[in-house]
């Protein structure tokens, strides 16, 4: 086990515990977060589409005053781009945030609200059936949709929609290798969970190659998720890299946080860290752990035969104590040197 946890600290994968080790060797199932995790976690706008006579340069400012005290990559995205544009942004006040549905806040006197199609539905505005279907394109290509809309002073039917913003993630080159590594590794099912509009985590995991999509995901659902795939198949890992993956990560079997852009609290509730956050080494963990368990087995077996053998052979006399404790001594050795075998994996 020792010698299983320096050789993955050697190849970026920090086992925080000979247990997840064992378990790591055991999982059925492997679960990916997407953002930050399958995807590099830096999503750039590609597409900003006002109406109603509003300029670009307006619905960007817009939407960057909202979300400018955000943490999230899509917010940040947005700001980044106002930022590019040499844009004003202005202070926008009063923000209240709906987890995995959108954000308001007060702008000029005015409330904003910016996030899903649902979401800008729910709180009052009509959304045309062309503005639909160029969301549906969108989507299909992959792109997170974010709808813009301001209420004039009062409720959303007051105002108006400005526009949408649409922005898209990288894929990690590896992802794909890594999903088909670990379905030839003999993982039954990879499952993506998001919080994700449907549509573009399908298009996601296809490219990828996922089995099973849940998307528009709160974390407490992630969570739930987690549990079902735990009762129906056994042995989970959970891979994520942000805050709420944490929960759906502690409840896995075997907590896996990308090192190198994970949240503190990721990596503080995770078993195992790739610390350069490459996929890659996923289905190497994934056999180094099944590879060290062989060696214990290997091990244990022949530990027992040899202590069996010897013990029968002094009791009868075909060998005599001295010779019996150097046998014994000798079989220590042979089972490091085996052990000792997982350094020179890779």
């Amino acid at each position: 086990i020792l010698s299983a946890i320096a050789a993955g600290a050697r190849q970026g994968v920090l086992f925080k515990g000979g247990a997840h080790v064992e378990r790591l060797a055991q999982v059925k199932v492997v679960a990916f977060d997407k953002t930050g995790t399958l995807t590099v976690g830096k999503p750039l706008v590609t597409d900003v589409s006002p109406l109603d006579g509003v300029s670009e340069a307006e619905l960007l400012a817009t939407a960057a005053a909202v979300e400018n005290r955000s943490e999230h990559p899509l917010a940040q995205a947005v700001v980044a781009a106002a930022h590019q544009r040499s844009l004003d942004i202005p202070e926008a006040t009063d923000l209240q945030a709906a987890p995995g549905r959108g954000v308001t806040a007060r702008l000029n006197g005015q409330m904003v609200y910016i996030g899903t199609e649902r979401y800008l539905q729910d709180n009052g505005y009509a959304v045309s059936r062309a503005l639909l279907e160029q969301i549906d394109s969108l989507e299909t290509q992959g792109k997170t949709v974010m709808l813009v809309g301001d209420a004039g002073a009062g409720s959303a039917s007051a105002g108006r929609l400005l526009g949408l913003i649409a922005v898209a993630d990288t894929l990690r080159p590896e992802a794909a290798q890594a999903v088909a590594g670990l379905k030839a590794a003999g993982v039954e099912r990879v499952v993506m969970l998001t919080g994700d509009n449907t549509r573009v985590a399908e298009a996601i995991g296809a490219q990828v190659g996922i089995d099973q999509v849940e998307a528009e995901l709160l974390p407490e659902e992630k969570l739930a998720v987690i549990k079902d795939l735990v009762t129906r198949y056994g042995q989970v890992a959970m891979v994520g890299d942000g805050v709420n993956d944490a929960p759906a990560m502690a409840s896995a079997d075997i907590g896996i946080a990308m090192g190198a852009g994970g949240t503190d609290v990721a990596l503080e509730t995770a078993d195992v860290v790739l610390m350069a956050s490459d996929l890659s080494r996923l289905p190497y963990a994934l056999d180094l752990s099944r590879r060290a368990m062989r060696v214990v087995r290997q091990n244990l077996a022949f530990a027992l035969a040899v202590i069996a053998v010897l013990i029968v052979s002094t009791f009868f006399g075909v060998v005599s104590l001295p010779v019996g404790v150097v046998g014994h001594e000798g079989s220590t050795v042979i089972v490091v040197l085996n052990g000792l075998r997982l350094l020179r994996g890779r």
